[in-house]
This record gives C-alpha cells, sequence and structure tokens, in this order.
C-alpha cells in the first residue's frame, strides 16, 4: 500500500513530464533527496534495476512502471533526478551513506518492513556514495544464520538471513556513481514480529564510528503455510504442471532468484506434482497453470487463509498427438552450464529435471552432457533410459560435443550412444577436432547424430527460401554438415550408413536452418529434421519449446524413438501447430525408405491431418517481429494478418508450390493437395514458423533427385567457404584426414552438378 499512496503523491503523466508539486513523505521514513548526480548514468542503473527486480520475482507494477517511464523520459535533469528518487525510494528500506573517507552509515527507509515465514523478500538500498568505491556492498546482521559480526546471545536469535543481489544485469561491485540502488534480500524463518539489527560496509574498517552502519528494524513476517497442490490430468489422473504463482503486489512466489532445485532460480514457474506443496502466506495470488503447448493454460485467483490447505487443478489440452501415436521429445536440454550453473558440484540430478520433463508434457527427454560439468553429469549415463523413467515419460542421459573436441566445427549430438566418452582417455580432453572422426565413432556404436542449433554460423541476409547468398560458416551450428553428409561410415554391422542422420531445428533462426537443408535435399541428400530447445542456452524458459514427434505404435523403447528421427518418421515444431499422417499418393512420411516411384512425370496426390492453434487475438509485437529475433519458431509468426487462420503450405524441392489457410482454433482438419511432379523431387508440408514434416521422396523413372544445378553449386562453394573458416581448428595429426574429408565432398558435389539439370 505505501508503493501506491506514494505513487499517487507523485501525480499524474501529462505530456511526457512528470507533475511532482503534490509529493510529500512522513519525515520518520523519508530518505534524502540527493543532488549533483550525473543523469544518463543514473538512468542507465534505473533501468537495470528494474530488470534485476523482474528478475528476481518484485516486478513494478503498472502504475510504478509507467511513472518511471516518465520520469527517465524527463529533459529536465535535475527534475528526472528527483522525480527517479522518490519513485524508488518508496521500495528502499534502507538508505546508505558512503562518506569521502569510505564511512557508512545506514538509516530506515520508508518501505514498510514486512517479511514472511520462510520466504525471501526483495527491498531497495538506496546508496548515496560520496567516495565514489567501487568496492562490493555488503549486508551483515547478527541475526542471520549466515553469522556476520558478533553473534547471537542464542539460537532463537538467529531467524535471518540476509544477502545482496549482485547478478546481472546487476554487477557485483558499486559503479562509483554518486547514487545508485541496490537490491537487498531478507529471509524469515519465523512468523510474527521480529527484530533485526543490520548493517551494511564496503569493507573492512569502513563501519562508521558509532555503531552508525547498523539499524534496529522492527520486521512483521506474516505466518505461510504448506498448501497442497492437486493436480490431475485431462483424464482424472495425477499430473505434473508448470504453476507461475503471483501475490497482489506480482511478486513471484517461491521467489526465484533464492530457489533451489528442482525449482529453477531462471523461471518464474515452479513444477508441482500431485500431493506437492508450495509454501504461502495468507493473501490473494493469481495461479496460472499449464503444461506444455498441448494444453490449455489457466488463469485463476487463490485466496489463502488460516483455512487453506490445499487447491484442486484440472488440466485441459487442445490436442493430444499421442493418442494417435506421435510421441513428443526435445533431443537437446541440458543439466550443466549455461543458465544453471557453473560449478560442477552445482550440478543438476536426474531427479529435477525429469520433473522439468514432466510438467511441459514432454515424452522423450534427451538430457546432453556437454563441456560445463562433464565430469560430473557423466555419471548419470547409463547407455539406458534413466531409472526414473516411468510409462510414456522417458529420460535418457546422451552427448552434445560442444565446448570441447570438434565443437569448433560445429557442435554435435549424439543419441543412443553405449559409450560416452571418445577412447583415450576419460573425460572431455582428448576428443577429435575434426567432426567425421567423431560421428565415425558414434555411428559405429549405433548412435543416432546430428549438428545441433544448425543456423549458427550460417547466417544470411533476407528471408527468401533457398536463398543463394553464402554464409560465412564460422559458428558452432550445421558448418561442417556441409563436408560430413557427403560420407558414408560404418555402422555396428559393418554396413555403411550416413555420416549424418539429422539436423537440428528450432532453436535458431528458421531460414539459417532450412536453407542449408533444403539445398542438400536439392542435391539428393536425404537428411532429415529434428526439433530441440538447447536448454536453458538458447532457450532457458522451459524444456520442449523445439519438438519432435515421432510417430510408433508406442513409447517404450528410446532407441525406437531415435530410429524414428533417423527415418525422417517425425514433423518438427513448436508443439502449437501439427501435421500428422503426412503421405504422398499413399506413401507414407517415413515408412521404408519414404519413397514414391513414378514411371514418368504426373500429379501427386497429398494428404495429412492438420491442427494449429492461436489465441483469437493476435500479438503484432510477435507476428511482426524479425525472423531473426526470439522466439525462432511460434505459431503467431504464421499468422495471417489479423485473422485466426495460417497456411499450410505444400514444398517441393524447397519452394512452395500450394497452399492452403486452415482456422488454427485447435481442431484437427483433414488437408489434400493435388500437384505436379515433373521430375525426381522431394516433397514436404509446413506451417512456416511453427511445424514441418519430412520429406517424402518421389523418384519419376528411377532417375535420382539433382534437384537444382543452383543448390548443388552452392553447397560445392560452402565446402571451400567452410575449410577457410575450419582449418586453423585442425590438429596436426588429423590434418590429413581433414583435408581428405574436404576433398571427397568436393569431388561428390563436383559429380553431382555434372548429373543436374538446368534450374
Amino acid at each position: 500500500m505505501i508503493l501506491l499512496k506514494n505513487l499517487l503523491r507523485v501525480g499524474a503523466v501529462t505530456g511526457g513530464s512528470l507533475l511532482l508539486g503534490s509529493i510529500s513523505f512522513s519525515s520518520a521514513a523519508e530518505l534524502p533527496i540527493v543532488t549533483g548526480v550525473e543523469w544518463q548514468p543514473l538512468a542507465a542503473q534505473s533501468k537495470r534495476l528494474v530488470e534485476a527486480l523482474d528478475y528476481a520475482g518484485s516486478p513494478f507494477d503498472a502504475a510504478e512502471a509507467q511513472a518511471l517511464r516518465a520520469a527517465l523520459a524527463e529533459t529536465d535533469a535535475s527534475k528526472g533526478l528527483a522525480a527517479v528518487q522518490r519513485i524508488l525510494d518508496a521500495r528502499c528500506l534502507f538508505g546508505v551513506n558512503i562518506n569521502p573517507e569510505m564511512r557508512v552509515k545506514v538509516q530506515q527507509g520508508p518501505a514498510k518492513p514486512a517479511l514472511f515465514e520462510q520466504g525471501w523478500r526483495n527491498f531497495l538500498v538506496k546508496v548515496h556514495n560520496e567516495s565514489g568505491t567501487t568496492a562490493a556492498l555488503r549486508v551483515e546482521s547478527p541475526n542471520a544464520a549466515r553469522l556476520h559480526g558478533s553473534p547471537p546471545e542464542s539460537i532463537a536469535d538467529r531467524w535471518l538471513d540476509a544477502a545482496m543481489f549482485d547478478k546481472q544485469p546487476l554487477r557485483e561491485t558499486l559503479g562509483g556513481l554518486a547514487l545508485e540502488y541496490r537490491i537487498v534480500q531478507l529471509f524469515s524463518r519465523d512468523a510474527g514480529k521480529r527484530e533485526a539489527k543490520i548493517g551494511f560496509n564496503v569493507g573492512q574498517g569502513t563501519q562508521d564510528i558509532g555503531f552508525r552502519n547498523e539499524v534496529d528494524v522492527l520486521f512483521d513476517a506474516t505466518p505461510s503455510r504448506p498448501v497442497v497442490f492437486r493436480v490431475k490430468d485431462e483424464n482424472g489422473q495425477p499430473a505434473t504442471a508448470a504453476f507461475v504463482i503471483r501475490d497482489a503486489q506480482a511478486r513471484l512466489y517461491p521467489p526465484p532468484s533464492k530457489r533451489l532445485a528442482p525449482d529453477f532460480f531462471f523461471h518464474p514457474q515452479v513444477y508441482r506434482g500431485d500431493g506437492e506443496t508450495v509454501r504461502l502466506p495468507a493473501g490473494q495470488y493469481t495461479i496460472d497453470v499449464s503444461r506444455g503447448p498441448e494444453s490449455l493454460p489457466e488463469s485463476r485467483k487463490l485466496t489463502v487463509t488460516a483455512e487453506t490447505t490445499e487447491v484442486e487443478f484440472k488440466l485441459a489440452r487442445w490436442i493430444d498427438p499421442s493418442k494417435s501415436g506421435w510421441w513428443s521429445g526435445d533431443h537437446h536440454i541440458h543439466a550443466a552450464g549455461c543458465a544453471h550453473y557453473t560449478k560442477p558440484s552445482e550440478g543438476v540430478r536426474p531427479e529435477d529435471l525429469f520433473r522439468h520433463v514432466l510438467g511441459e508434457d514432454l515424452k522423450v527427454g534427451c538430457n546432453l552432457t556437454w563441456g560445463p560439468g562433464f565430469d560430473y553429469q557423466k555419471q548419470f549415463f547409463c547407455g539406458l533410459a534413466d531409472k526414473l523413467t516411468r510409462g510414456n515419460y522417458k529420460l535418457h542421459y546422451d552427448v552434445e560435443v560442444s565446448q570441447f573436441g570438434s565443437h569448433e566445427s560445429g557442435h554435435l549430438v549424439l543419441l543412443r550412444l553405449k559409450e560416452q566418452i571418445y577412447p583415450g582417455g576419460d573425460s572431455k580432453h582428448h576428443w577429435p577436432k575434426l567432426c567425421l572422426n567423431t560421428l565415425r565413432w558414434a555411428k559405429k556404436q549405433g548412435a543416432i547424430c546430428g549438428p545441433a542449433h544448425s543456423g549458427w554460423g550460417l547466417q544470411v541476409e533476407g528471408a527468401e527460401l533457398p536463398n543463394f547468398k553464402r554464409p560465412r560458416f564460422d559458428g558452432i551450428g550445421a558448418n561442417e554438415y556441409i563436408v560430413d553428409v557427403t560420407h558414408e561410415v560404418p555402422g555396428p554391422d559393418g554396413q555403411l550408413a550416413p555420416a549424418v542422420d539429422f539436423l537440428s531445428t528450432v532453436d535458431t533462426p528458421y531460414v539459417w536452418e532450412l536453407n542449408i537443408w533444403y539445398h542438400t535435399l536439392n542435391a539428393g541428400f536425404r537428411t532429415r529434421i529434428s526439433g530441440e530447445t538447447d536448454f536453458p542456452c538458447i532457450y532457458g524458459e522451459r524444456v520442449g519449446l523445439g519438438r519432435s514427434y515421432v510417430k510408433l505404435p508406442d513409447n517404450s523403447d528410446y532407441g525406437a524413438w531415435c530410429d524414428g528421427l533417423r527415418l525422417g518418421r517425425n514433423y518438427v515444431g513448436d508443439g502449437r501447430s501439427h501435421l500428422m499422417e503426412f503421405k504422398a499418393g499413399g506413401v507414407v512420411m517415413g515408412a521404408g525408405d519414404s519413397e514414391l516411384k513414378l514411371d514418368r512425370a504426373g500429379r501427386v496426390t497429398l494428404t495429412a491431418k492438420v491442427a494449429a492453434r492461436l489465441d483469437e487475438k493476435p500479438n503484432p509485437e510477435l507476428q511482426k517481429r524479425p525472423y531473426e529475433k526470439p522466439p525462432y519458431w511460434h505459431i503467431e509468426r504464421a499468422r495471417i494478418d489479423e485473422t485466426r487462420e495460417v497456411p499450410v503450405e505444400v514444398i517441393v524441392n524447397g519452394r512452395p508450390v500450394a497452399r492452403k489457410n486452415i482456422l488454427a482454433d485447435g481442431s484437427m482438419q483433414d488437408v489434400s493437395f493435388d500437384v505436379r511432379i515433373e521430375r525426381s523431387s522431394w516433397v514436404a508440408l509446413r506451417i512456416l514458423p511453427s511445424a514441418h514434416t519430412n520429406p517424402i521422396f518421389v523418384l519419376v523413372g528411377g532417375q535420382p533427385i539433382r534437384a537444382s544445378k543452383r543448390s548443388v553449386e552452392w553447397c560445392l562453394d560452402g565446402v571451400d567457404q567452410c575449410w577457410s573458416q575450419k582449418q586453423r581448428f585442425i590438429k596436426a595429426d588429423e590434418m590429413t584426414d581433414a583435408k581428405a574429408a574436404y576433398d571427397h565432398a568436393r569431388a561428390i558435389y563436383t559429380q553431382r552438378l555434372a548429373e543436374c539439370a538446368v534450374d
């Protein structure tokens, strides 16, 4: 309430100016207005503060945000400076002054000292830094569980914990500006009124003489209670779901920045299964619940009182592809690195990650061990489905070659491995630099392989597909794929098989991913596509933002699911649209060799069952966002103008040749197309950029697919460009192999170029 009252006193926003004349504060809580501060850096720091509070789970409400935007837009620096302070001071529990001699003194600010039992709260600290120090601001309290200063007289006095929030977008140290705001986080073990002595310093010896660096604060901690979540799926069976829980001030519960696994600090949501709890103080809450893109999200109000013990949730969905035999999976998620952690000892365990797989209704989660934490995470690999696997939900440990070995030539996803470490060592430090050598080892043990996050390094200007501009091949995506796709290597039985089974899609801009795939398909290669998220590196929001839906009679065998990727028995996408039962002339996608054989050119009937779901109201910002900005695949980007329709396109040799618009209301619809095939070609369906099938290969007169002379020329040019970028990474003892691999690719493309008809 104090925030709202103070904002109301700030006044109205008129013509971009903030009217300040009616502001008044209680002198007991008022913090001094600091003058003579450089306006631009303070404004920049204030914007980072807003981001940090949102990340920490205590966002500004609409009124605060509007007032702050107006203050930051003020052209009169002195007025803007005063306005920003009045807005931010309302959230300050402490004011800290660091004098020119670096002595620190503290006073209590106007924010209400309200905590809640067994939870963290975020408060602002106003720092008047007359010394210009760039040391770290530290909080201390004898009442904290982690003792600072003198010890408490008894364990009962140790009821508090206190910490500074110094993560991105903030920094660990002060910036040296005369005024800035920091975030302090306070935790209460108990309910009720509790007094604490809280102090601040910027290093040993900076405490102010006379103990003025400490202040005694009487807190009132609201009791909290465990609330049991009863979670049932659409069939009334126990389930796990994602819950975003906010109080009346839009604060997240549990507070994200202090969460421990299985709740991730970089998420707004937590995952709870039937019978599990969330601890909440009395009050009003908004709870958003979902269970992956196939669910119908629900938002509801909850009032927690002393009598509240449990709350029931009945989940709903708009589609269930598994009932038709299409099993979802994300072949690229991590339990280490990026947003997770930097120290191996802080690793996320299988049971933590599996909760997220369940909560997003992802039937297969491929957890890839990679560079960060490799030696910690490798203990969970067993070459089989993890022991947590139950029913139709599977967690499997495999490997991404990243931050070691051949990652400079492009990261590799290796699925269905029997051995996780390349011979010659027990870690990540001795792997080949040439991707093809890693692929030879993996394919020999029966692995299913493909490049990760394919678009990186393949950036091109424009959105045309296929695009004939030359990428730089200077990244970690499907770069050396341009070489590897031309190779066959021995499998477990000694028989030759393609070195690459799939290209990863959905987690990089679709033009860059699909462009190289379309070109190599036009050259006659048969690499399939699979969907991935690269959680929590490219996408940290949730697992399963990129998915493959594999057609299987059941989901009992992880190896069979991987084989579905190899055979192209799957479509990919964001889970918000679906392209099932794709057939060409009666030939089923992914069945056998996916080949339809015609004696001569003629017409072919294509059929599929299609479903998509858009919100009724468009999201123009997302709909019109440049394709190179995330999320890279999303059904909203496929929306036709302001309608609720999306286009289903027939793709022949990379070009759209037919289209039908469907209503994206979630209903399953039959679509049929009649297209003419003049020469041997590949055909596919897409809702761009939301879903894409794998191809069916139509062979006319027994001729191989050589669909585009320009595509083969693009590939041949790509080999030379890739070599110019990657040769410096190759080790001396692999240089002969590398030159031979690239020469082989040049020879294959040159041969196929001669076999192509003119475009």
